[in-house]
């Protein structure tokens, strides 16, 4: 076969190029001769339009456009940033990204709620103080590796949590010339506070109840030996025995409900109550139910309230329980001075204060800061025959801690106690 020569060979690809072209010219001449136009001249024309086609120069190939300086220099894994944000939004625990450099990059709405918000590109040290969560996000930076520690906050409550950093590769810086890829970095935050507390509870409630349920056992079980021996005949002794008995068990009782309702509290002091009490009629029940028990003890409780409403946000049955505590334990170990006074404040702009006054021997300074702590007495004597468990104070305590509110004792010897919720 006869090898074409370079000229023909271009002939022949650009004619195949164009073959539509002189198709349609084709068609044209035919119908322009079967019109009656001149041969020569329809001729003369194809011949113009087939030396056009051999000059025209070859297609140009189609450069990419750069991409402009900003995208080049843009991280890919940023640029996938905002899809990974609006999948991160969507979870319940705490979670920020970081830069290589420990930047926050972003963080979800429960890591707002938990933590406050942080500036975007600040240091995740100008929001996280801790030692030991900044250590961590450092040596997962450096050996980009996944880490956890467990870490307690303690305000606004007690949480704890496990903190995890961990690695995520995303793309490539800027594409194949550059051949890197930027590191971004997940802060995530497993609350595990209820473990926590369950854990606590459980302990403190065995050591709790074993310790103080002890005497009253040790106790029944003296008077059943006494009745089952030496008094077995004696009825006069069984019935005085048999009522000691009932107020021992009357005791552990107590005790057994206090310590289930101050676990039952400690399980959700982080959760603040978002209804509205209205503190006057309140305080008005409060005192209507401990009026048999002023009148045993020869106490008379006067109620000092403004005129209107007094409201605060909070649980109306614990804010019972805790004024019911308050103003019991001003009558039982402040009688001596006849007079429970119960002042409610609500100054406008300031906030909401109970204050219960009793005109009693006091408490010494010693003794006051200790006041809440579990089974703490003064005098224990004293706190067995006026049938306390030494816990009203803690659930006390507790509560408040709850409704985000303060307790202030004060005492002086001699001349009486107040005990001050402020709002």
């Amino acid at each position: 076969m006869e090898q074409q020569t370079p000229w023909t060979a271009k002939l022949t690809a650009k004619l195949r190029r164009e073959s539509f072209v002189l198709l349609v010219a084709l068609a044209i001449a035919f119908i322009a001769v079967t019109a009656g136009m001149n041969g020569w001249g329809v001729l003369g024309l194809l011949a113009i339009m087939l030396l056009a086609i051999m000059c025209s120069s070859e297609p140009r190939p189609q450069v990419a456009s750069a991409p402009p300086v900003s995208e080049v220099e843009e991280p890919a894994a940023r640029s996938l940033l905002p899809e990974v944000s609006a999948t991160l939004s969507a979870l319940d625990i705490p979670v920020m990204v970081l830069a290589g450099d420990a930047s926050v990059l972003f963080q979800n709405r429960a890591a707002e709620k938990a933590f406050g918000e942080v500036v975007i590109g600040a240091h995740i040290s100008a929001r996280l103080r801790s030692p030991g969560i900044l250590d961590m996000v450092r040596e997962t930076i450096v050996t980009n590796a996944p880490n956890q520690i467990e870490h307690s906050e303690r305000l606004p409550s007690e949480r704890v949590y496990i903190v995890r950093s961990s690695p995520v590769e995303l793309g490539a810086v800027g594409g194949a010339n550059h051949g890197a890829s930027e590191r971004l970095f997940v802060l995530s935050f497993r609350d595990i506070s209820e473990v926590r507390r369950i854990d606590r509870m459980r302990s403190d409630f065995v050591a709790n109840a074993s310790h103080e349920l002890r005497t009253p056992l040790a106790s029944l079980r003296g008077f059943i030996e006494t009745i089952q021996g030496p008094a077995k005949s004696d009825f006069k002794a069984q019935e005085r025995f048999l009522g000691i008995m009932f107020d021992q068990t009357t005791r552990m009782s107590r005790l057994v409900d206090d310590l289930l309702s101050l676990s039952r509290l400690e399980l959700k002091s982080h959760i603040a109550p978002d209804e509205k009490v209205d503190l006057v009629p309140l305080l008005g029940h409060v005192r209507d139910a401990l009026l048999p028990l002023a009148n045993d003890v020869g106490v008379d409780i006067q109620l000092h309230l403004p005129e209107g409403r007094a409201e605060v946000a909070g649980d109306r049955d614990e804010l019972v329980q805790v004024f019911e505590n308050l103003i019991e334990n001003a009558c039982k170990y402040g009688q001596e001075g006849k007079l429970v006074e119960v002042f409610l404040k609500n100054g406008p702009g300031g906030p909401v204060e109970v204050t219960i006054v009793d005109k009693g021997p006091g408490i010494p300074a010693e003794h006051v800061p200790r006041l809440t702590e579990r089974f703490y007495r003064v005098n224990i004597e004293d706190s067995r025959s006026k049938k306390g468990t030494g816990l009203g104070l803690a659930i006390v305590k507790h509560i408040l801690t709850r409704h985000r509110a303060r307790l202030i004792v004060k005492s002086e010897v001699g001349k009486g106690t107040s005990f001050t919720v402020r709002f």
